[in-house]
């Protein structure tokens, strides 16, 4: 009798019909629903082979492909930027009742705006002379008065605006995206981050991350200053400076193999798999991102437009708007090259130094507007005049937004030493580009407390945003922990349709 290296007995062969049986039932279930592929593509039980960052057709067709997402880390005043309060400003100094923190009421002094207020455009939309250059880019915008989410802790709410939950663990939008479309330069990052050279939000690398997704759809962090990669050629002394591209190739070769062979029996680690995709992107970002990253390449108009030549202002803790813009230059220049999402995060450190305006709201107004002015307006004009307007979805915003009353207790008439709280029950966000309505959309109350007229959640954001890129919230899902996830959790999302074209 020849030995059976593998017997199977009776209990062996229920169970592993069992779960061939459910297997291809669950195959056939998912290839029905067309969520086969999604499954693929998450990597399960994939292998060093598989690209999760594949190029992918949309769900349904749309305008835009890319996003350039604007962070203002703090939470930006929206009754000193876009949401005019005549009531506020009539009002200003008085006494009221109001939500300090949830469930917490105290009496505050309203404040109303030192800000001088127009309207502009076809579209009339109210901006205050905070802003410079981006009231000429008014009849582009889609500005949201009415948003609303559920924290007033920066940290929570930076999780909630970023990945769509307040807890830590959860995928980034672009995270989302990335495992939605795939990537257009296998030969770039699919998901880029620049933050501010002050420090980034306070809670860092948990607001671009792939959360329980494969690791290859991780946000890729470049730096603010000096080189954007570091690495990206041999070091002087490192002994490697005379490796040649072949002797490169050669040793990631070699270092994928073992990777394979250490990943056989491991296909649900996904870190094996990335890190197999980020020695080969690595070598090739060495050609590609040097050229992309290259400024000097563009134009002195060009560079004007972004305000690189700019210089500070006269706050101590101002940067030149040159900083901001750089990073501007930098989306356009990748999102031209087929980046899918770049994030800038504005303002880092604490108080002051971010849009947090606790200690003067004047003041905080005079530091960052004028760095972010100039390069907004610059992004916009050029991405217009190169056609990327059409295919781009630029978006801007914050955690939160600001209370309409003093911090400073019985000082509502000193605008320029009173500050604002935090204010997550009525904000401001706006949208333009590709898929967007231009106008006003939404009300907050006639002193800007909360969301009053046309209310929407972030959750409603964030399922805008994905349609607006062509997939439905609904049916983008990711198995993990028994439950089919999803960017806006499990409460059915509201899409913002007077926003869309």
């Amino acid at each position: 009798m020849t030995d059976n290296p593998d017997p199977m007995n009776r209990r062996a062969f229920l169970r592993d019909a069992a779960g061939q049986l459910g297997g291809m039932a669950m195959l056939n279930l998912l290839g029905a629903s067309g969520l086969l592929a999604n499954a693929a593509r998450a990597g399960v039980g994939g292998g060093l082979d598989d690209n999760p960052l594949a190029p992918r057709l949309p769900q349904f067709p749309a305008k835009a492909k890319r996003v350039i997402y604007l962070f203002m880390t703090g939470g930006p005043s929206q009754m000193d930027t876009f949401d005019y309060k005549p009531e506020l400003q009539k009002h200003n100094g008085k006494t009221i009742n109001h939500e300090r923190r949830r469930g917490v009421s105290v009496e505050g002094v309203l404040l109303g705006s030192a800000r001088q207020w127009n309207r502009y455009g076809e579209t009339e939309q109210w901006c205050s002379d905070a802003f410079r250059y981006i009231p000429q880019h008014m009849d582009k915008l889609a500005v949201v008065k009415s948003l609303y989410s559920d924290s007033f802790a920066h940290g929570s709410a930076l999780l909630e605006m970023n990945t769509g939950q307040f807890l830590l663990g959860h995928p980034a939008m672009g995270a989302w995206l990335g495992y939605g479309l795939g990537t257009e330069n296998p030969d770039l990052p699919a998901f880029v981050v620049m933050q501010d050279q002050r420090g980034g939000p306070i809670n860092g690398p948990a607001n671009w991350s792939c959360g329980y997704m494969p690791a290859a759809y991780q946000g890729t962090l470049f730096r603010s200053t000096g080189d954007a990669l570091l690495h990206m050629s041999p070091s002087p002394g490192s002994g490697r400076v005379d490796m040649t591209r072949a002797m490169q190739q050669r040793q990631i070769q070699a270092i994928n193999e073992l990777n394979a062979r250490h990943a056989t029996g491991r296909a649900r680690y996904s870190e094996l798999a990335a890190r197999d995709r980020n020695y080969n992107l690595a070598y090739r970002m060495q050609e590609t991102a040097p050229e992309a990253l290259d400024i000097d390449q563009e134009d002195e108009r060009t560079k004007e437009m972004y305000g690189l030549n700019d210089p500070a202002g006269d706050h101590r803790l101002a940067l030149a708007p040159g900083v901001f813009g750089r990073q501007c230059l930098i989306a356009r220049r990748m999102i031209e090259r087929g980046v899918r999402f770049v994030q800038i995060f504005h303002g880092g450190g604490h108080q002051q130094m971010t849009w947090d305006a606790h200690q003067g709201q004047e003041e905080n107004i005079a530091i960052h507007c004028p760095e972010v002015d100039r390069p907004i307006a610059g992004l916009l004009t050029d991405l217009e005049q190169r056609g990327l307007l059409d295919e781009t979805l630029v978006v801007w915003g914050g955690e939160f937004g600001r209370q309409p009353v003093s911090q400073l207790a019985g000082d509502g008439q000193t605008a320029s030493k009173a500050g604002r709280d935090h204010n997550p029950k009525g904000f401001t966000m706006w949208l333009a580009g590709a898929g967007i309505r231009p106008g006003p959309y939404g009300e907050t109350d006639e002193h800007g407390f909360e969301a009053a007229v046309d209310r929407h959640h972030v959750r409603d954001m964030h399922a805008t945003i994905l349609h607006l890129m062509g997939l439905d919230v609904t049916q983008l899902t990711y198995p993990y922990g028994g439950l089919d996830r999803k960017l806006t959790g499990v409460i059915p999302p509201r899409l913002l349709h007077g926003i869309l074209a």
